[in-house]
């Protein structure tokens, strides 16, 4: 027996139910993945009982050479996985590495343009219900509501009438490629701070499918649990220029003591994204996504903005008169995790919405190739129509359970 099964049961058997979860369901949440056995025991170390406020070589605290290692590891790899000159890598998560990047670069008060949270924008990108509105003025830009996907005609017109201090690229639901050096050059021409939240889109980056931010952007942010595969946190990439405004905005003015295991966490998900075979994982991630997204589109779904060049896709579930709760709830029910979530003008509330988001990191990192992701499509498309049938959702159900049992959990089974 485990001396967390020993110690704690309640706790030791919530942790065993949800491994058996991971490896049972197929996970479709695009911002989940499967951190790996080295990056998991790197963050569950001794390193969590080490106190080191304060940056390598500067702390407030004795004893912290080890941790130091590690901290200057995460650093170096970082900065040489996305080429950027400077890295920070305590925030602890994406929305707090969000607000420490807005306070090295605005005032309270400042104007910042984001994406609206309803057409794909994130909660820190100016929502009326998070800090990024309350303590800034933010200005919001939207899809062409015909093609769905980002008009810069419109953006930079609506940058030159509002002049913003920032305007903010990257996002948590759009499905395309992103021209952030467009963005640049509306940036430069309204005279505006670049920043690009790549939380989303970082495994691709450093994979070489995605455009990256860092030539265009002068700050950078990203979590590290999402396409990069990583422990849950978060870093800012940023130009020398702003070394020391990001550095002073992460602590002290936002955090204290850094979390050395997660940091140390960070630097192995580093170098694991640096090795040749995270290459050949990014391009699998976007193939997926794209032979998912045709066949659910085949099969009678309308996916919004008519496909997906990244890890996403948006599934707009109007033509067969369900919202997204419901395919949510139904979806749960066979053993395929999927979120909820607003398509363009959703004329639903956010707690019901009218389309899924469906992402393909963590059943690629399972191994699932492109013949799979084809086969899951045809689960999603079977369940959504035969919800009310529960003879059909066990059928169904145990087609997932003969599926998953097949491919291994990155970090649980091996």
């Amino acid at each position: 027996m485990s001396s967390l099964a020993e110690q704690d049961p309640l706790i030791a058997n919530a942790i065993e139910k949800e491994i058996d979860r991971q490896r049972r369901n197929i996970v479709l949440i695009a911002s989940e993945n499967y951190a790996s056995r080295a990056v998991l025991e790197a963050q569950g170390s001794a390193l969590t009982n080490k106190y080191a406020e304060g940056y390598p070589g500067r702390r407030y605290y004795g004893s912290c050479e080890f941790v130091d290692i590690a901290e200057g590891s995460a650093i170096e790899r970082s900065k040489e996985l996305f080429g950027a000159q400077h890295s920070n890598v305590q925030p602890h998560s994406g929305a707090t590495a969000n607000l420490e990047a807005y306070a090295a670069i605005c005032e309270p008060g400042d104007t910042i343009m984001g994406l609206r949270l309803d057409q794909g924008g994130h909660l820190t990108h100016g929502s009326p219900v998070n800090f990024s509105s309350k303590i800034y003025n933010f200005v919001a830009y939207g899809l062409n509501q015909e093609t769905e996907q980002l008009d810069y005609e419109e953006i930079a017109a609506l940058a030159k009438q509002t002049k913003p201090k920032v305007i903010v690229a990257g996002y948590t639901a759009y499905p395309r490629t992103i021209d952030f050096a467009k963005f640049k050059e509306i940036s430069d021409e309204v005279g505006a701070i670049l920043m690009v939240d790549m939380a989303h889109i970082s495994g691709l980056v450093a994979s070489g499918v995605h455009p990256s931010p860092v030539p265009y952007a002068s700050i950078v942010t990203s979590t590290t649990h999402k396409s990069l595969r990583g422990p849950r946190g978060a870093f800012i990439l940023c130009d020398e220029e702003y070394q020391r405004n990001v550095d002073r905005a992460v602590f002290p003015y936002a955090q204290g003591g850094p979390l050395m295991h997660a940091i140390a966490a960070k630097a192995v998900c580093f170098n694991e994204a640096l090795s040749a075979d995270f290459k050949r994982y990014g391009e699998s991630i976007v193939e997926n996504a794209q032979a998912m997204a045709s066949a659910l589109e085949g099969s009678g779904l309308r996916i919004v903005s008519g496909g997906t060049d990244n890890h996403l896709m948006l599934v707009d579930l109007r033509p067969i008169n369900l919202t997204g709760s419901e395919a949510e709830d139904a979806l749960g029910k066979v053993g395929i995790t999927a979120n909820k979530n607003a398509i363009p003008n959703d004329p639903q509330p956010p707690r019901i919405t009218s389309g899924l988001r469906l992402g393909t990191p963590a059943i690629t990192s399972r191994g699932f190739g492109v013949e799979e992701s084809q086969k899951v499509a045809q689960l999603i498309v079977q369940t959504l129509n035969e919800k009310d049938d529960p003879e059909q959702l066990k059928i169904i159900a145990d087609e997932v359970s003969q599926l998953t049992a097949s491919f291994p959990v990155p970090g649980i089974d091996y």
